[in-house]
Formats: C-alpha cells, structure tokens, sequence
C-alpha cells in the first residue's frame, strides 16, 4: 500500500512537472470562437473575491488576474489544451541559509485549470508548497460578466432623495465587513475616526448597513501623512484613498480606481489638509471630482478590485470604508440615489 501512494504522489508530481514546463513554451494559438475570452467573476478558495479577464490577439491569449487583495496583474502564462485552460502565475521563493543570507531562489508555479459550460467556468487551482513537498488542490467557480452598458448620460440622470450616510454621532447605520476583527471606528464632534491603536492587530472595515445600486457619493476625508484608505463603491470598486502626493498618475494613488482606472490628472491636496470627493456610478461607469477636479469621467468598470467584498457586480451594495491599513478621517458622508 505504502508502495502503491509512493507511485502516485510520484506520477503526480510528474504530471505537475510536465505542466510547469509548458510555461517555456510559447502560448497555444486559440480559435476566435474561444469560449475562454472575455472577463470573469471569480469565488475563489475561501469565498474572496477575484477576478479573471482573457484576451486573444494575433492568435495568441493573454490574461489577468486579481486574486482577493491587490492588484489586477498579467500572469506568467496562458494557453489552452483540448476544451481547458491554463493560467500559470509563478512566484519566487528565496532560500536562506542560518544567517538569513540568500542561497538561492527557486520558482514555484501556481496553476488554474478552467473548463466552460456557457456562462459558468468550473476551475481547478493547483499550488506547490513552498518548501518543495507536495501540492494543494482546490475547486472554485466563475460566472461570465455581462457587456458593459453603453457609457451613460450623466445629464439625463435622475436622481433621489439624498440620504445622510454619517450622522456625525454614532456608528448607526454602519456596521464591521468582519465581524471579527476589532474596531476602531468611531464618532467625535461630526467626524468619523479610525484610529488602529494596537499595533499588528487585525482592524476592521467599515460598511454601511444599507445597499445601493447606482448613485452619486459626496464626502469628505483627511489623510494625514502616510495614511491609507479607500472608499468601495457597492462594496466592490475601490476609490484610492491615500497620501500620495508628488508620486504622479497612477491607479494606486489618490482617488484612482484602484489598479483599474488612472487619474488624468492630479488633485490632491497635501497630507493633513481635508479634501473632498465627488463620485458617481452609474452602468457601470464611474466619474470621480477630487478638490473640484475631474480626475475620472465616465470610465467604464471592468471587475471588481482588490478587497471586494465579492465579484458580483450585477447586484447592489454597501459603502464601505477601508480602516485595516492606518488611521483616516471622514465626514459629511451623503449619497444621492440615481433613479434612472
């Protein structure tokens, strides 16, 4: 018996080294019909959410990936062999000696194997330990994101009743996205504070208890220096929240979409200072005002981003406040419904 799993764990490792080798090589052209591209909505291992989008030019695939947190990035490698595709990620591990002295550095794949049935992808992922022994297997799903809607006319929006999301007093109306973790939210004078004062614990997030489809969201925010943040949009499209001043344009940066939509132009005030943001969603596209400025108009949404609560953008949901990073300050938090 022991002989007999000796085999397999060795036919299995094999297989996997096979696999691995396939990244040398260049990617399989794919038909124009390849059920594969397009853009996916991922519940990956554990419930996050993630996000898969495959292209096809000159015959060739490509593909990116945001895995739970972080950023949306190019994978190492994609191809398809007979009705499943492969999207390689390789991640690099450094072997120190004693004296915490580099030796060496070792790749290790990590592989999704996908197979489509309509607008379902049923995915395989397959991850080596790091310390060289054995693999771990997990199934996860994924769901075809619809067309984005043709980009729409701010002008000919109707909108609501605004609704007052802080009240300046308490915590009501807002709840932590885990329950779990230890809150440092809290209300003074008109101001919503977060101050994460234990160092190395887990701080929550914070939601509103109520969920919205589209809407425009005024607000205003204080970042003191090397302060971090983000305001997620129905729970799943993060608005930078941070002190980033003289860094440039870039989508990691203040009021950028966060690894998705670039300002065109920079508005941030210094850190310390309060400013203001004005955002807007609707179909699926966003505008964001930062200081008076229009630094994002009308740009459409192609996935959820890093820390989404899920990838399901076809539903409604909260506002939520990124408080795990450092301490921020929000106040006159208002949302205006757009009825359409």
């Amino acid at each position: 018996m022991k002989e007999r799993v000796r085999l397999m764990n060795k036919g299995m490792r094999y297989a996997f080294v096979l696999l691995v080798l396939s990244i040398t090589c260049a990617a399989f052209g794919a038909d124009a019909t390849n059920p594969y591209i397009g853009r996916w909505a991922l519940t990956i291992p554990g419930g996050g959410a993630g996000w898969l989008g495959v292209t096809q030019e000159q015959g060739y695939l490509d593909a990116s990936l945001l895995w739970g947190g972080g950023s949306v990035l190019p994978v190492d490698s994609v191809f398809t062999s007979d009705d499943t595709l492969f999207v390689i990620r390789l991640n690099k591990v450094e072997r120190k000696d004693a004296a915490g002295k580099v030796v060496r550095t070792q790749m290790f794949p990590d592989v999704l194997m996908a197979k489509v049935s309509g607008d379902d992808m049923e995915l395989t992922q397959i991850e080596a330990h790091r310390n060289g022994a054995g693999i771990e297997q997990r199934q996860f799903t994924g769901k075809r994101i619809p067309p984005l809607p043709a980009k729409p006319d701010l002008a000919k929006a109707k909108f609501g009743k605004p609704i007052t999301l802080f009240n300046g007093k308490d915590l009501e109306g807002w709840k932590l996205t885990d329950p779990g973790a230890k809150n440092g939210w809290s209300a003074d004078n008109g101001i919503l504070i977060n101050k994460p004062a234990e160092k190395g614990a887990h701080y929550g997030n914070l939601r509103t208890v109520a969920e919205f489809e589209d809407f425009n969201l005024n607000l205003e925010l204080n970042v003191a220096k090397g302060e971090n943040s983000g305001v997620y949009l129905r729970g799943i499209y993060e608005v930078q929240v941070a002190d980033t001043g003289g860094r440039g344009l870039d989508s990691h940066n203040m009021g950028g979409i966060y690894s998705r939509i670039t300002p065109t132009v920079n508005a941030e005030k210094p850190a310390g200072q309060w400013q203001t943001l004005d955002l807007t969603l609707l179909d699926r596209h966003a505008t964001v005002i930062l200081n008076g400025k229009k630094i994002i108009d009308n740009q459409p949404l192609l996935g959820c981003t890093g820390g989404a609560l899920w990838s399901d953008e076809s539903k409604p949901g909260p506002i939520y406040l990124q408080g795990d990073h450092t301490g921020i300050k929000y106040r006159n938090i208002v949302l205006t419904p757009i009825t359409k």
